[in-house]
């Protein structure tokens, strides 16, 4: 299926579908020499997967990541990386009476009109289910940056349907299940979720991930800008309908006075940009916004029509998660991972011996050239 690769230098194909027997991907272009293990990806993949808490898919997966080529004594060698995660807690039977008819809100009717059959079972290759592979190339990236320019990547949730989530303290972010930053929303988050799941119906959210420790110079002028491609990344996010970079809508309203960051020999004064000028990172934080749809398999009955075209009631059973948002912190971060790796090898590639005689200003991480 085209479409199926990520990435310019570092490419990873993601493959496999949501009931068949395993998922994985391939990574192409990562760097000989680092060391790598199962344990380094299985980290991000735990905290994705599903069945963690009852206000997510109660579909029991351990997502155990296995690495198959590309590391040998411990180390990457350059070659390509296979990974692979079997399904284990499959239950098509939940999905046969949606064979013939098509979910509002879903891929189903698009998926059958493009390719003229689709695999009804958990939404096939439109499964928030692939996004683990995503999650586990992405924790090979992260390694890597961490490495070379000390960038790291932490996400939070913002907003669940209509309850606002305030950032009080990130070191609360890995404590909670919906990854907000405050520990006296919790119980609120709970109640909602609690009360939404008992309707049967399902709500969207909006959360922010960010990037640390940027080098400055990653990004192409034009068709390859960083922000471009971030944007681009995050809308291929099962359910993701809005990006916003930096200040995003919020600029409508803002004056140039206001929204141009001023620059001063310690550092820039603000971070409205949200870490690009011109598609090139500035060394500031990479700063993003993604608006996820509520779940399109809810239980209550909505008006549909079937293969031959005519009107029905569809009503989804199984087990799905009735915000997917909630779920979505990790696989938003190792996104963010894979858009600045490519870009960080992409311009290593050509600008890397680029020196100039006046150090970036402070609050940027230092030049990526000559990494």
């Amino acid at each position: 299926m085209p479409g199926s690769t990520f990435g310019e230098l570092f490419r990873v194909t993601n493959f496999g579908e949501s009931h068949g027997p395993a998922i994985g991907c391939v990574i192409d272009g990562c760097p000989p020499g680092m060391a790598l293990a199962e344990a380094d990806i299985q980290a991000d993949l735990d905290r994705r997967r599903p069945g963690t808490s009852r206000h997510v898919t109660q579909r029991n997966e351990p997502d155990a990541v296995e690495i198959l080529s590309g590391v040998y004594e411990g180390r990457t060698t350059g070659t390509p990386i296979a990974l692979l995660i079997r399904n284990t807690d499959q239950r098509s039977k939940d999905y046969g009476n949606i064979l013939d008819t098509f979910r509002p809100g879903h891929a189903d009717y698009a998926y059958w009109r493009k390719y003229g059959l689709r695999d009804p079972r958990g939404g096939g290759r439109a499964s928030a289910r692939l996004t683990a592979p995503t999650v586990a190339a992405g924790a090979v990236a992260r390694k890597w940056l961490q490495q070379q320019y000390g960038t790291t990547f932490v996400g939070w949730m913002t907003q669940i349907g209509e309850v606002v989530i305030p950032y009080e303290d990130e070191a609360q972010i890995p404590n909670n299940p919906f990854f907000a930053p405050s520990a006296a929303i919790v119980p609120t988050l709970e109640a909602y979720m609690d009360a939404l799941r008992k309707s049967g119906d399902s709500c969207g959210a909006r959360l922010t991930v960010t990037a640390r420790g940027m080098p400055v110079g990653l990004g192409e002028p034009v068709y390859d800008r960083l922000d471009a491609d971030i944007a681009w990344a995050m809308m291929g996010l099962n359910a993701v309908k809005g990006v916003e970079i930096g200040a995003g809508f919020g600029c409508i309203t803002q004056k140039g006075s206001q929204h141009g960051d001023e620059l001063t020999p310690q550092g820039f004064r603000g971070n409205q940009a949200g870490g690009v000028l011109g598609g090139i990172s500035t060394g500031q934080d990479l700063v993003v916004s993604i608006a996820i749809k509520p779940t399109s398999s809810i239980r209550l009955p909505r008006a549909s029509i079937d293969r031959a075209g005519q009107p029905t009631t569809v009503e989804t059973f199984g087990r799905h998660d009735p915000c997917v948002g909630i779920r979505a912190t990790p696989i938003a971060e190792a996104l963010l991972a894979l858009v600045v790796m490519d870009h960080a090898l992409r311009h290593r590639a050509q600008c890397g011996d680029v020196q100039l005689p006046v150090p970036p200003i402070p609050g940027s991480a230092g030049a990526a050239g000559g990494a």
